[in-house]
């Protein structure tokens, strides 16, 4: 670099600096010395040597009819249009090896893609005739079209249904026959969410045929969930056999694999209560499932279970507590006691609580009784067992309404599957509308006169107002107590006019030890004849169809047995 005389101006407009980016003095400047085109003098093509984009050809020139009409933006010549460079890599190509190894030479053949290969040709709606226009042209297209495991649009309600609120699931039994193991995990963790926590579900392998076979001699939950893995024929033909053994109200949700819009309305032809495509995701399984309780117009309600004395003492208290027990360890469903003997109920004793909260916090105040404060007014008993206990005190007297009775059960019939009430011996109006719209009526007695009598009365009352229900249900209890006479069975259903559902053997020490301890007679005794009957009158409740009448044991003499042997 040369030093600059000091008396050189560096800001003199005609100065011009040397450095080691200037031209040496003898060297052409080929930009400078290039002549000024005369006006209407065509430019030489800058980009003669370039590979040429059919897509850039200017407007007005097709290929093959000449050439393009001069423009007047066009750039000025550029001194390399003459020479071609050459490609940028052909040096390094003819460095390379003449056969390198292939790195997937070991992997598998792809399969082709048929849709990747070819993509179907889409007419143009000009293209096609007058009378094709009430076709769908695209028919052909989405047939062809590669099948995506991806659902956008089950995701968006998903999350629009998580963003817009916050769904529970009531207290139902859910049980879920799936046919994959991916769908399995899906659903357990659908279980473990908290918008599901009141549920109680089971999750179960097999599919629809498992579920179609595991029915028939076991009773319905409230919602049953099935995967088909089998064509339609098939499927239509085991949701048929499945449809004969469902208890009345229970729901079913079928996950099946064709996304057909004629098998749905099939479906839905046949009382299924919604249709599900995979992909799935968790929350859309709990939006189908809070959907088909969510409708204000059909809110869920649970089965109401009555349990009666035809008089004081006949043990029906007993009985309530204990069917209520076996009905939700056998059905893993929330089940609530109401114990409705405010002034001597026995359910906190029998189960060996005592709640500072029970059913009079409740019937006093109705208006704010919703799922939240109820759980804080039940005691726990059991994973699936919630109390509604009495306070079992004489310091107040209860003075309420038929009209805050009937809205407080209306609550919690709204929030558990089953509701087992255990009605007073004394009669009110409210005990009668108790009687009268409960889904099942259990009137126990004991095998004597007093028991006849006020039986016969509830039943004649029954029948009357429910003429197109099943009669209630009578228990014979604390059959067998020694020194006591006793009607014989016969007769006393010929006075009834129906047939006792079940009798239950006097079992002074079994029963004694299950009141003494706070225990249940299946804790205490489950091998005995009285926990065998009491387990045969719970599944009886639950209309499994394997559950017979259990019938007494006859009395034995010594002839009888002498003929016997014979």
């Amino acid at each position: 670099m040369q030093p600059k005389p000091a008396h050189e101006d560096a800001f003199d407009l005609g100065f011009d600096a040397d450095d080691e980016f200037t031209a040496p003095p003898n060297a052409q400047d080929a930009w400078r010395e290039t002549p000024l085109d005369e006006p209407g003098t065509p430019h030489p093509d800058p980009f003669v040597g370039l590979p040429r984009d059919p897509a850039d050809a200017p407007v007005g020139r097709a290929e093959g009819l000449g050439q393009a009409e001069p423009r007047f933006d066009d750039p000025a010549p550029s001194p390399f249009a003459a020479e071609a460079s050459p490609p940028p890599f052909t040096d390094l190509a003819a460095e390379l090896p003449d056969a390198l190894p292939d790195p997937f030479a070991d992997l598998p053949p792809a399969a082709p893609k048929a849709a990747a290969s070819a993509p179907p040709s889409v007419p143009d709606f000009d293209e096609i005739p007058d009378g094709d226009l009430d076709r769908e042209p695209l028919a052909e297209a989405h047939a062809a079209a590669p099948i995506h495991h991806h659902n956008p649009v089950g995701e968006l309600i998903s999350h629009a249904a998580a963003a817009m609120g916050e769904p529970v699931v009531p207290r139902i039994t859910i049980h879920a026959f799936l046919a994959r193991e991916e769908v399995g995990e899906l659903m357990k963790a659908a279980a473990g969410d908290r918008r599901m926590e009141r549920a109680s579900v089971v999750v179960r392998m097999g599919g629809l045929a498992a579920a179609a076979e595991h029915y028939q001699t076991a009773p319905t939950p409230s919602l049953i969930m099935v995967e088909s893995a089998e064509q339609t024929g098939e499927m239509l033909t085991l949701l048929d056999r499945l449809a004969e053994v469902c208890d009345p109200g229970t729901k079913v949700v079928v996950i099946g694999q064709a996304n057909d819009i004629a098998l749905y309305r099939e479906l839905m032809r046949r009382g299924v209560s919604e249709y599900l495509v995979p992909p799935l995701k968790t929350l859309q399984l709990i939006g189908a499932i809070t959907s088909l309780y969510a409708d204000p117009s059909a809110p869920f309600i649970g089965r109401q279970i009555a349990f009666c004395g035809a008089k004081g003492g006949a043990g029906a208290s007993t009985l309530a507590h204990n069917v209520a027990y076996e009905i939700s360890e056998r059905m893993t469903a929330g089940t609530v006691i109401v114990d409705l003997d405010l002034a001597f109920g026995t359910a906190g004793l029998n189960f060996n609580h005592d709640p500072l909260q029970g059913i009079v916090d409740a019937l006093s105040q109705p208006d704010r009784l919703d799922p939240v404060l109820m759980d804080r007014m039940m005691a726990r008993p059991s994973d699936h067992l919630s109390l509604f206990a009495a306070p079992a005190t004489l310091e107040q007297d209860y003075e309420i309404g038929h009209d805050v009775f009937e809205e407080v059960i209306s609550k919690i019939r709204a929030n558990s599957p089953y509701v087992v009430l255990d009605l007073p011996h004394a009669w009110t109006v409210w005990k009668r509308r108790m009687l009268l719209t409960s889904d099942d009526l259990v009137i126990v007695a004991e095998p004597d006169l007093a028991s006849l009598r006020n039986a016969k009365n509830m039943l004649d009352l029954v029948r009357q107002a429910r003429p197109n229900d099943a009669p209630p249900k009578v228990i014979i209890n604390k059959l067998g107590l020694p020194g006591r006479p006793e009607i014989p069975l016969k007769d006393f259903a010929e006075a009834l006019g129906v047939q006792p559902a079940m009798t239950i053997p006097f079992d002074a020490k079994v029963f004694g030890q299950a009141a003494n301890n706070g225990q249940m007679i299946s804790e205490v005794g489950s091998k005995t004849k009285a926990g065998e009957a009491i387990d045969q009158l719970a599944r009886l409740m639950l209309n499994q169809r394997d559950a017979a009448p259990v019938r007494p044991a006859a009395k034995t003499s010594l002839l009888s047995g002498l003929l016997k042997r014979k």
